[in-house]
């Protein structure tokens, strides 16, 4: 079972992974790769914000 603060521990670590991402596109060399890491951004800002609206206090 999820605890609270397992639930944070794991949004930390997606944030963490998004800095990345963000980082990765300053990359001349993606190519096509940046499609998916567009796709994989919009899809973590779309959770960070569900998330957000889900447990206000949390975040």
């Amino acid at each position: 079972m999820a605890t609270p603060q397992s639930i944070l521990d794991k949004i930390a670590i997606i944030k963490e992974k998004r800095s990345a991402l963000v980082r990765l596109l300053d990359q001349p060399n993606l190519g096509t790769l940046r499609i998916d890491v567009n796709q994989a951004l919009e899809e973590i800002d779309d959770l960070m914000d569900e998330f957000e609206q889900t447990f206000p206090d949390a975040a």
